[in-house]
């Protein structure tokens, strides 16, 4: 039998027991990289969820027990038991999946189109589906990150106008994820707090009463969806602005001879002090993109946003800009064959290897990510780059894709770290011949080479 929470009058605990027995049936609607651990997450706790996809490769390797998403402990026997026990099962037809479930879960990517704008088409999609299938009782979840008013301005009225169900019939809330790649199941299950607001006092109920079930931490409930939307994109604009600061700190390095990571370690043991660590640039679906649902939705000026943005933005050109630095010194001491020409200063016409092309260690995503928007600035100078990654190719980077054992065999005039993967730690720097390096994360052991090293916020070693 299939039961509904939202308005439900029956006591809290037996609401519960509802969810925990699965007669309150639950849809998950995008099973990527947050989606699926959140799913599985659910389907534990409940015994009783679809996941949605519009990947029918995707909906078939979990039917098949099969998790697609890798580099996530613990996920793909998780997946294997819960499909084995029919507590998981996946599908391409979301309206379909709809009609059958009381719960509605959203967590699709909300990214930003070429001018930097908001684009909720993905979320709208998925809401309209949702909408058809809609019934009075229902909750429909958001974890999707939203600029602050989405849920209230946007997906409500989508909501009620397309499936005629009042909006005093169904629950909406939002509820955004804390999740990293590599640490999903831990994060969904309560590494962090949950945060939950609903547009009414019921949704944010029942919201509540859900997460209670999933996660061992708190469940924070606040005012309404436009607070837990702006808790969100909040997150991610700390960050943002952290992180610029940090970075913008780092180019002092050079001017006033100091090393600023040992600075801004020694600075952090001031409690009121909380820096974080600079880099060749921030990258990945998340802090990159956020800014915009505030600068590019909002009416009000956002300088500081912008700002920070700006800085973190321009920090693979002020990577390359040191490598061209570098080539330079080493050509007029004579380390390096005379190559280069004037209009792409010393990088024209230089070899350059760049170690890294996904936006974080460990994690096979590349959007915004600075490893590749070095490549471009390499190859926008007439530098020869050759990209290697253990986890994805240089498909749409312009770049050659080299296999990591191959680098010491390509005469490479220069060398960036661009993202600090763990199977770089392998490398044998004693095998190349000398050239420039440019640590973008601190963490290269050059003992024993001739090479002109720098590092982000160390400065030429």
């Amino acid at each position: 039998m299939s039961r509904s929470l939202y308005g439900s009058q029956a006591a809290p605990a037996t609401q519960r027991e509802w969810f925990r027995t699965g007669e309150v049936p639950v849809a998950v609607y995008g099973l990527g990289k947050m989606g699926l651990p959140l799913a599985a997450v659910y389907a534990e706790c409940s015994g009783n969820v679809t996941g949605v996809d519009i990947d029918e490769s995707v909906v078939e390797q979990i039917n098949a027990g099969r998790s697609h998403v890798q580099r996530e402990p613990d996920l793909p026997e998780l997946v294997s038991a819960l499909v084995d026990r029919g507590a998981l099962s996946a599908t391409t037809d979301g309206v379909g999946a709809a009609r059958d479930a009381s719960i509605h879960v959203v967590i699709v990517p909300t990214l930003v189109d070429e001018n930097n704008e908001p684009d909720l088409s993905a979320v709208t999609s998925v809401v309209s589906d949702v909408a058809d299938g809609l019934s009075a009782g229902d909750l429909v979840v958001v974890e999707s990150t939203l600029p602050p008013r989405t849920s209230e301005d946007v997906l409500r009225p989508l909501l009620e106008d397309r499936s005629n169900v009042s909006t005093d019939e169904f629950g909406l809330a939002f509820c955004p994820e804390r999740t990293a790649s590599g640490r999903a199941l831990g994060d969904i299950r309560g590494a962090h707090p949950k945060v939950v607001g609903g547009v009414d006092d019921e949704s944010t109920r029942v919201a509540e009463l859900i997460y209670n079930e999933i996660v061992d931490n708190d469940v924070i409930p606040v005012s309404d969806a436009t607070t837990a939307e702006a808790v969100k994109v909040f997150e991610g604009l700390y960050r943002d602005a952290n992180i610029a600061l940090a970075n913008e700190l780092a180019t002092f390095t050079d001017e006033l001879e100091v090393d600023v990571r040992e600075a801004i370690e020694a600075a952090n043991t001031q409690p009121f002090c909380d820096l974080h660590t600079p880099g060749p640039g921030v990258g990945g679906h998340c802090i990159p993109y956020y800014p915009y649902f505030v600068l590019n939705w909002l009416h009000t000026d956002a300088p500081l946003v912008g700002t920070a943005r700006r800085v973190n933005d321009g920090m693979p050109g002020f990577v390359v800009d040191t490598v061209s630095e570098g080539l330079a010194a080493a050509h007029e001491s004579d380390e390096l064959d005379d190559v280069y020409a004037a209009d792409g200063g010393a990088v024209e016409g230089a070899t350059v290897g760049v170690l890294g092309l996904t936006y974080r260690a460990g994690v096979e995503e590349t959007r915004a990510s600075p490893g590749v928007d070095i490549c471009e600035h390499l190859d926008e100078r007439g530098a020869e780059v050759l990209a290697a990654d253990p986890l994805v190719d240089a498909e749409g980077v312009p770049a050659e894709h080299v296999a990591l054992e191959e680098l010491p065999d390509r005469d490479l005039d220069a060398a960036v770290l661009a993202t600090a993967h763990a199977e770089f730690d392998a490398v044998d720097w004693t095998a190349f011949d000398p050239m420039v390096v440019v640590d973008g994360h601190d963490v290269l052991d050059l003992s024993g080479t001739d090479h002109r090293a720098y590092t982000v916020g160390r400065g030429w070693l």
